[in-house]
């Protein structure tokens, strides 16, 4: 049910399963790192190009979603997934070794929302029962494909993100017992603020996450204080501080976090903090997950955040066009 300016109420209220989360060796040093499901040694394992190593990532969080979920692959109805780089190519040979219908997305880092709620709406009309649902990034590919092979050497600003090398799905379903529901979702707007600097995403992404965190408050008729957490995705620490600026709320400066913000913590070395398809992902579905279903979380608006660039627009001088997807997600006991 479509309530208006592209939010939608879930009346059968599909539930996060189970979710899993495979990292890379980076990402050990993430203040998440304990809710992760692996951390990889290496960011290629098997000495394979990044290209596929980033497929065996995503192909280990969806097997190991199932593990948890204690689903047969065979029983899960469609499969949808997006990355960072060209024509979604890990995420689609991933789809060939699972071999079970396939949705390809991309929203660039809002990718994983998107995901959500396309196999929320599914689930909602009767179209599915079980969906994997999320996405990834890997940061050699992503890096040298968006700016610079890692060989090169480049330096990097003070408002550059990290790109994560994460991969993180769920498996929803209607009327998992104990798990968190998907209530509500807003489906963003594009939004270019006429920024053109791609190593400055937290600035371009703000404007994207303001609108759609106000039209689904407004649609919703809810406050920032109904909510635990409304957490974005990857508007990194200069982003974040950005979007607080721009709400006037009370409560915003507490109840605002964004997941690449938090990422890597206070290391300097990741400067305005982490950025990727896999960052919320890897986030949402992991800590944001486990404390919804331990209850300490009961009501969360998650908000990946995305900017729509190529390398292509970029060069040919464009500003950034940006989205953000929304969920709110609440934990409801149920037998």
């Amino acid at each position: 049910m479509v309530i208006k300016s592209g939010t939608i109420q879930f009346k059968e209220n599909p539930s996060i399963a189970s979710t899993g989360v495979v990292v890379g060796p980076t990402e050990k040093k993430s203040t998440f790192a304990e809710s992760f499901d692996e951390v990889l040694l290496l960011e290629n394992e098997k000495g394979e190009t990044f290209e596929q190593a980033h497929t065996h990532f995503i192909e280990k969080a969806c097997k190991e979603t199932l593990r948890k979920g204690h689903e047969k692959l065979e029983n899960v109805d469609v499969f949808i997934g997006g990355d960072l780089v060209n024509q979604l190519s890990p995420t689609n040979f991933a789809a060939r070794e699972l071999a079970i219908p396939f949705l390809g997305v991309f929203s660039a880092c809002a990718s994983s929302v998107e995901s959500v709620i396309l196999g929320s709406l599914l689930l909602e009309s009767g179209n599915a029962k079980s969906v994997l649902a999320g996405a990834s990034s890997h940061h050699p590919s992503v890096e040298r494909q968006f700016r610079y092979p890692l060989e090169y050497g480049a330096q990097r600003p003070g408002t550059s993100q990290w790109t994560v090398t994460a991969a993180g799905f769920a498996l929803l379903q209607k009327h998992a017992k104990n798990a968190p529901i998907i209530t509500h979702a807003t489906i963003g707007r594009v939004v270019d603020g006429g920024q053109k600097n791609p190593l400055f995403m937290g600035a371009a992404m703000a404007p994207a996450a303001r609108d759609t965190i106000e039209r689904h408050l407004t649609n919703t008729n809810s406050r920032m204080a109904d909510y635990d957490v409304i957490m974005t995705g990857d508007l990194g620490k200069i982003g974040l501080s950005i979007l607080k600026e721009m709400f006037q709320d009370e409560n915003s400066g507490v109840i605002l976090q964004d997941a690449g913000a938090q990422f890597y913590g206070e290391d300097e070395f990741f400067k305005a903090g982490a950025s990727g398809a896999g960052c919320s992902a890897a986030v949402y579905f992991s800590y944001v997950f486990n404390q919804l279903k331990s209850g300490v979380y009961k009501r969360v608006l998650l908000v990946a955040t995305g900017a729509l660039l190529s390398p292509l627009t970029f060069q040919q001088g464009e500003t950034i066009p940006c989205i953000a997807h929304a969920i709110e997600c609440r934990m409801e006991k149920r037998g």
